[in-house]
């Protein structure tokens, strides 16, 4: 299996923390709805214009049921998480996110029949721990501060069963690509969803849409397209939880972006989930 997983994943991660940096202002002032059909809309120029040199691959129905069952659980998380942002604390919903490597290590098992090690699991989980303590705005306030809020904060719970939809729908991505092409399906995935996005994003936004706003979401559209391709890609070199791992390293670009751009304090406070995060990293590369 080659390695070169791990700079795609890299690039991915990179990407994605770039294009929501750039869309962190906008999201201030923009429906949030908008903002994310927007990226997509400005994703697809690049992402068609490649369909011209790719391959059909032969499609079955494999293909088509993992595309069809794939869809509405993103459909829901991507709705799920913009709610979960809207109602709760960042620090009290965001950690949250960090548990989809932790259901990856199970349900790639069950859906793929896909297995890791157990210095591979150690890595996975040490992301997971770094993504999770990287989050916590508060950490005198209690490491346990966002579980204790679920009672209260819907925000939290919303996140949890993001977090899980998104294991889903990572693991139904790879086995769609094992009968496609990694390229292709990505794609194909972002069309379809932004069809079925269309009508949502619309009726959200009927009252709050503004010229602003695409502009903010030109150039962070473009480089989801690309973060698309590089996801994909590595997707079909290595294991889905090793990838979606490594990826999750956007959390901790996302940190250093927002100390250097947005003047956000606490990056010394968050060293602990930065170390967590690069000694998981480290684990991969080196056992996986």
């Amino acid at each position: 299996m080659t390695n070169l997983w791990i700079p795609l994943a890299l690039a991915s991660a990179f990407l994605l923390a770039t294009s929501d940096a750039l869309t962190k202002r906008a999201l201030s002032v923009h429906n949030a709805y908008l903002i994310a059909w927007l990226r997509l809309l400005f994703s697809l120029p690049l992402l068609t214009a490649c369909l011209i040199f790719i391959p059909v691959p032969n499609l079955d129905n494999t293909f088509y049921r993992t595309v069809l069952t794939a869809l509405p659980l993103e459909i829901i998380a991507l709705v799920l998480y913009t709610k979960a942002l809207k109602v709760s604390p960042l620090s009290l919903s965001l950690p949250f996110l960090s548990l989809t490597p932790v259901f990856l290590i199970i349900v790639p098992y069950l859906v793929l029949g896909e297995s890791i090690s157990l210095p591979g699991a150690l890595g996975v989980l040490c992301i997971a721990a770094g993504g999770y303590t990287l989050n916590i705005n508060k950490i005198s306030e209690g490491i346990l501060g966002p579980f204790a809020a679920i009672r209260k904060e819907k925000g939290s719970l919303m996140m949890i069963v993001v977090a899980f939809l998104y294991s889903l729908t990572s693991v139904l991505g790879k086995k769609a690509i094992e009968h496609s092409s990694p390229v292709f399906f990505g794609i194909i995935y972002y069309i379809i969803m932004f069809v079925l996005l269309t009508p949502i994003a619309l009726f959200k936004s009927r009252r709050h849409f503004k010229k602003g706003a695409i502009r903010a979401t030109i150039l962070p559209g473009m480089l989801d397209s690309v973060t698309n391709v590089t996801h994909m890609t590595a997707m079909s070199l290595t294991k889905v939880a090793y990838m979606i791992s490594v990826k999750r390293l956007s959390l901790l670009i996302g940190v250093f972006y927002g100390y250097l751009f947005f003047k956000e304090s606490g990056i010394k406070k968050r060293l602990l989930g930065t170390s967590l995060m690069l000694a998981g990293f480290v684990i991969i590369v080196l056992y996986h």
